[in-house]
């Protein structure tokens, strides 16, 4: 057997090129630092691969800097002084910044208001409560187009209509179910004749779930009552598109 792997050992010790170093996949080692080329101090590559892309031995490459920065003492000159640690403590000037503050606030009108006695602006586009409109001459306005009842995304629109003896298609039935609504307001924006709006009105609780079903005549006493906040409303959102 050891007369077999003579020949292999001499054959692969012929086969060698001279003067060439092996090549190890290993890390290459680094010898002791030499003098590189501007007068710094590098490691020396053993490698022969490093030799042959001509790596500079310099610290300026970023694999050859420190991994840790050198470690730097804490500024203590920065902070307060003694003296001004010393006056806070004993003075009490932040106690007193606080106070002046308060009594800044102390002398201005107050922010709050009395709620449900006083109430503040609503803006002209809020989504209240719903109602029916009608013409000055007391026609309702709905012509029974159920564009309303087709973009309500929560269903809660319900709408039947007949033509009447002039020719003219009204509804017959309008009811709304308040506990679906989610007050996008797409009903107001997609009637053509400003029929169905939301008003300003946000107190509308009631005791039982019933009460939350309008029909067609609540919508048009709510829209009898509102007339003239609903134009008004209509008139300064006008404005603003």
């Amino acid at each position: 057997m050891a007369s077999l792997l003579v020949p292999r050992i001499a054959a692969r010790s012929v086969l060698r090129p001279v003067g060439v170093r092996a090549f190890s996949m290993t890390v290459p080692s680094l010898a002791t630092p030499t003098p590189g080329p501007r007068g710094t101090t590098g490691p020396e590559l053993l490698s022969p691969v490093h030799d042959q892309l001509n790596v500079s031995r310099d610290h300026d490459l970023p694999h050859f800097r420190h991994a840790r920065p050198p470690k730097r003492e804490p500024d203590y000159s920065e902070g307060p002084s003694a003296l001004e640690k010393a006056g806070q403590l004993f003075l009490f000037t932040e106690m007193v910044r606080g106070l002046w503050i308060t009594l800044e606030n102390f002398f201005r009108p107050p922010y709050t208001i009395l709620y449900p006695f006083e109430k503040g602006p609503m803006s002209p586009r809020f989504r209240g409560e719903h109602a029916l409109r009608r013409y000055p001459t007391g026609e309702e306005r709905c012509i029974a187009c159920k564009l309303c009842e087709a973009i309500c995304p929560a269903l809660a629109i319900t709408i039947e209509s007949e033509p009447r003896l002039d020719g003219a298609r009204r509804t017959t039935r309008y009811d709304i179910d308040m506990t679906k609504c989610i007050y996008c307001g797409f009903c107001q924006e997609a009637c053509p004749v400003d029929a169905i709006v939301e008003t300003q009105t946000l107190e509308f609780a009631t005791e039982t779930r019933e009460e939350l079903f309008y029909n067609k005549e609540k919508l048009l006493a709510n829209g009898d009552r509102a007339e003239a906040e609903i134009a008004s409303n209509i008139y300064a959102d006008h404005l603003q598109r």
